[in-house]
């Protein structure tokens, strides 16, 4: 098949969508097929001109490239899936998040001068561009909850495995508890620092994935310092592959308690990495993976409760390696694989 995969990209900006918009692309040319990437530029605009944005992706013909037809449309990201084709299938990340579940966050459309009339076109446009679709398939449970929750649209979970999921492995466990993350308000290492502070244990951590450039590292490493854990706390930045992988193997636990994550590739690297994960109630993607007292800790997401695990994890390092195990044997159980991603895409 000549498939086409439909993505929006931020210039100079890179994350996690792009490494799944990769992944696929890759898996499906293993498979046998030709896939090509098209990464629209977007970003934020006004409301007088976001509805002429909007009308650009609908007036893109996609059905035929030079001269032969585009088989299948695999469209990924808002506004992506507005682009019309008759066989084009939904793969969701998300939905324009600050325009539903984080309208009142202080990142939220609630909070820009004509919010409200973005927001309005932005639910017509998802009930079109989405109903259009062969098929809905979201990356996670949440996902799928939170359309369903939201334009009463159904759909079906497909999550991805994560791009290393062959080379991590596990070694023996050091003094640290591992949090890897870009730094944002919505991944919560602020939560950590205070809930560190309120320890009883020598409880240390180490952060990583993030620029040492970034703004957000200076006023954490000020909290650090205000809260006199500043001993306690490495910033390690962005990490090689090798060492990105010998933190995971080497950690006690890892921590990953953002707020409604879509998904969360974190969680299943320690799990892969037979580490323990420690999320919050309402952590959204984690919480799919991540059992209670069985394969990590879920915490209410406040200091005091996060501190009492963390000590936890401190004492109780033959528990900590048990529930690591058991979240590495319920990954391989669930058998998540680009074949099944494949197949449920292009069927």
């Amino acid at each position: 098949m000549r498939i086409l995969i439909a993505t929006v990209q931020t210039p100079f900006a890179t994350g996690g969508a792009e490494v799944l918009v990769e992944d696929l692309r890759r898996a499906l040319v293993e498979f046998g097929h030709r896939v090509d990437v098209i990464a629209l530029p977007w970003g934020w605009t006004g409301s007088d001109s976001f509805m002429d944005h909007l009308a650009a992706f609908r007036l893109l013909d996609l059905t035929h490239s030079q001269g032969e037809p585009i088989d299948r449309l695999v469209a990924m990201k808002f506004p992506a899936y507005l682009i019309p084709h008759p066989n084009k299938v939904v793969w969701l990340m998300h939905q324009q998040r600050q325009a539903y579940e984080l309208w009142d966050d202080q990142l939220g459309l609630s909070q820009v001068a004509g919010g409200q009339q973005i927001r309005d076109l932005i639910y017509q446009a998802d009930r079109l561009g989405l109903q259009e679709a062969r098929e809905i398939f979201t990356i996670s449970k949440t996902v799928t909850r939170r359309l369903k929750s939201s334009l009463s649209i159904p759909s079906t979970p497909l999550p991805p495995p994560p791009r290393n999921a062959e080379r991590l492995y596990t070694a023996e466990a050091e003094d640290y508890l591992f949090f890897p993350s870009r730094l944002s308000p919505w991944k919560r290492q602020q939560l950590v620092l205070k809930a560190l502070a309120k320890t009883q244990e020598d409880v240390r951590i180490r952060f990583a994935g993030f620029r040492e450039d970034s703004p957000e590292l200076k006023s954490l490493e000020l909290q650090a310092s205000e809260l006199g854990v500043q001993d306690r706390v490495e910033w390690l930045g962005l990490l090689s592959e090798p060492d990105y992988l010998e933190c995971f193997a080497r950690s006690l636990a890892v921590l990953f308690p953002p707020y409604d994550e879509d998904y969360g590739y974190i969680t299943v690297e320690a799990m892969l990495a037979s580490k323990p994960v420690i999320t919050c109630t309402d952590s959204g993607g984690p919480l799919e993976w991540v059992l209670h007292d069985a394969t990590g800790w879920v915490s209410e997401p406040r200091p005091e409760a996060l501190a009492t695990v963390f000590d936890q994890v401190w004492r109780q390092r033959a528990k900590a390696e048990e529930l690591g195990i058991n979240g590495r044997d319920r990954w391989h159980r669930l058998s998540v694989s680009w074949h099944e991603i494949a197949d449920r895409l292009l069927s």
